[in-house]
């Protein structure tokens, strides 16, 4: 099943253009009492297919490490979970002004039960405020600082797939306005009709 979720907050107001259009989609997950598994899925990310199939099979909250690619793109970052088995042990990260981050995690790299958003009780949670996103965050913790509402810790995580040992997700952190394309390769105008529909 597929919903498309309207968010109304300006996507220029917050430092990260994507936070109220995730609490719009949690919100809608908690008020409808939707099951399954939440996932932030990104525009600038390559995922394969073995991740997906791969959520189906979380029970809680699950994470996985992912691939980025470096600020010069001439190499790659690892962040994300160590795991022993399914076990989270430690994380990987080499951002040292991230080290003070309680998960190290990118905001593609992890999902979680739907349920925990809506049955506390399920999950030995006590309810108080919704889990949310927040626009007020320092940026690079954004995504430890929604995982805190979710876990206490890393007991209650599963690394995905034994040894969290496949890269399933790549991070690219592309931006069009900073792409340089080869000569001719940027449309001025639309292409013309070459088959018309009947």
């Amino acid at each position: 099943m597929y919903r498309h979720v309207v968010c109304t907050r300006s996507p220029s107001e917050p430092k990260d253009r994507g936070v109220h259009q995730r609490n719009a989609a949690l919100e809608h997950i908690e008020r409808h009492k939707v099951d399954g598994i939440v996932f932030f899925a990104d525009d600038d990310n390559v995922y394969t297919v073995e991740l997906f199939e791969s959520l189906r099979t979380i029970r809680r909250f699950g994470t996985w490490p992912v691939a980025m690619l470096a600020p010069r793109k001439n190499k790659a970052i690892l962040e994300g979970p160590v795991c022993n088995g399914s076990q989270v042990i430690g994380w990987h990260t080499n951002e040292k002004s991230k080290r003070l981050r309680r998960f190290h995690v990118d905001m593609s790299g992890f999902a979680f039960n739907s349920s925990i958003l809506w049955d506390p009780k399920r999950w030995g949670r006590p309810y108080s405020n919704p889990i949310r996103q927040l626009d007020t965050v320092k940026e690079g913790f954004q995504e430890t600082t929604f995982i805190e509402q979710v876990v206490e810790d890393e007991s209650q995580m599963e690394g995905i797939l034994p040894g969290c040992s496949r890269i399933m997700n790549w991070h690219l952190h592309l931006d069009t306005g900073n792409l340089i394309y080869p000569k001719g390769w940027l449309l001025e105008k639309n292409l013309e009709i070459t088959l018309a529909i009947k």
